[in-house]
């Protein structure tokens, strides 16, 4: 399976004011909303939801389910894809590469802010889920080829658990972020000559 590529100029613009990237993280965590009540859940008003929910939608990033009640919109993302940044787009200009950070920064943020809240609360869950949520550590060696290949099968395994538990009653949504960094410093090949 290929990886989703990365979102249109456009996109990244929209994404990188914070609350829209606080929008559209709720909305892929907690599924379907209205603007009242992403207001209620984001600490803002409803017409400031509102409002950047329509840019997404313009965007295309989020939709009108069509559920609502004539008079209040309900919202969705617009596809259930995995949010992706590989770091390889070199042909941003300088605003667009500082919206790029911007976001990188705001998806380990998001990170780390889930994963403190697992750390505080995991007592509280059943031992299996103790035991099969955290954080895990591993170091690997590998080359350009062999690391490819690991994002790949990282990537094919999150894809076939995707929806995996639909319909199994006690099913629950878990997240799961992969983060690959060097450990060792880059060198640098001098031409010989």
């Amino acid at each position: 399976m290929s990886r989703p590529g990365p979102p249109s100029d456009e996109s990244w613009r929209l994404l990188s004011h914070p609350m829209r990237s606080r929008i559209v993280a709720h909305l892929r965590v907690s599924g379907s909303s209205s603007a009242s009540a992403l207001a209620r859940a984001l600490v803002t008003t409803s017409g400031v939801t509102s409002y950047h929910l329509r840019a997404l939608e313009r965007a295309g990033l989020v939709t009108d389910t069509g559920t609502g009640d004539g008079r209040t919109r309900v919202w969705a993302m617009s596809e259930d894809e995995a949010v992706t940044d590989d770091l390889t787009v070199t042909h941003l200009d300088p605003e667009e590469a500082a919206d790029d950070l911007y976001l990188d920064h705001d998806l380990v943020d998001h990170a780390a802010q889930r994963a403190h809240a697992w750390v505080d609360g995991a007592a509280g869950w059943p031992q299996v889920w103790q035991e099969g949520c955290g954080l895990t550590d591993h170091l690997v060696l590998v080359d350009d080829e062999q690391l490819v290949a690991l994002t790949a099968e990282l990537e094919a395994v999150l894809s076939r658990y995707r929806r995996i538990g639909a319909g199994t009653p006690g099913a629950r949504r878990v997240a799961a972020y992969t983060l690959l960094t060097p450990l060792d410093p880059l060198t640098r090949v001098r031409p010989t000559g």
